[in-house]
C-alpha cells in the first residue's frame, strides 16, 4: 500500500491563521452570508435583504469573514459591497456538507432497518 506523504509542518502563525478561518466558519449566520455571496457581489443592504440578519449582525459577521481573508470588500460612493476573495473556501464547504450529508444517510438508513 502507498505510504501517505507526511504533511508539511506548519508554524505556529499558520496554525493561529488556520484556527481563525475556521472558528469564523463555526458560526451559521457568516455561512449564511458566504452561501449568498456565492452568486456574486452585493452590498451590505442586499446581504441584510436576502438573509433576514439586521444591518448591525450582518456588518459585524462581514467584518469577521474580511478579516480572516474569506471576504474582500469594495467601496462604492456610500455602498460597501462584498464579494467572495478565496472561492477554495466552497471546496472545503462542500468535503464537510458531503461529509454531514452521509452521516445523515447512514443515520436514516439505520432508523429506517428497525
Amino acid at each position: 500500500m502507498p505510504k501517505t506523504p507526511a504533511p508539511k509542518a506548519l508554524s505556529d502563525h499558520a496554525l493561529e491563521l488556520i484556527a481563525r478561518r475556521f472558528k469564523a466558519l463555526s458560526e451559521s449566520s457568516r455561512l449564511r452570508l458566504i452561501h449568498t455571496l456565492q452568486s456574486g457581489e452585493m452590498s451590505v443592504g442586499e446581504l441584510v435583504e436576502e438573509t433576514g440578519l439586521t444591518q448591525t449582525n450582518t456588518s459585524r459577521h462581514l467584518q469577521v469573514l474580511v478579516e480572516t481573508g474569506i471576504l474582500k470588500r469594495r467601496k462604492k460612493g456610500l455602498n460597501v459591497y462584498y464579494a467572495i476573495a478565496d472561492q477554495g473556501i466552497f471546496d472545503l464547504c462542500e468535503a464537510v456538507c458531503g461529509s454531514i450529508q452521509q452521516r445523515l444517510e447512514r443515520h436514516v438508513e439505520a432508523f429506517a432497518g428497525n
